[in-house]
């Protein structure tokens, strides 16, 4: 459980990083939402830009089974390098995101 533990702190860590960065429009908030009981991490853009709703998840993580499992993400980047910059290694973090018979082809976690 310490590796469980470790992973739910970088990536809190990470994310209310990420919700710190300012939109150019300061009428769209970023949130973060921590469900710690079922190991799911997300941050969200909502409000306002010209006068239209803006709602959308930037970035999905789940811990299942001691990996990180990444639902979605919507970063530059990519939150599988900022992981592994913090030493969680590849065979810990499943993209999700890609279909299983897709991942078994990259050098991170099948599931």
């Amino acid at each position: 459980m310490a590796k469980v533990e470790q992973y739910r702190q970088i990536i809190q860590d990470l994310l209310l990083a990420y919700s710190e960065i300012k939109a150019s429009n300061e009428e769209v908030e970023a949130e973060v939402i921590f469900d710690r009981e079922r190991d799911r991490y997300q941050v969200v853009h909502a409000g306002w830009s010209n006068k239209r709703r803006v709602y959308g998840c930037v970035l999905h993580l789940d811990i299942k089974n001691e990996k990180i499992w990444i639902q979605h993400d919507g970063t530059e980047g990519g939150i599988a390098n900022e992981l592994i910059s913090r030493g969680i290694p590849k065979k810990d973090i499943v993209l999700a995101f890609h279909s299983p018979f897709k991942r078994q082809f990259t050098e991170f976690a099948v599931g």
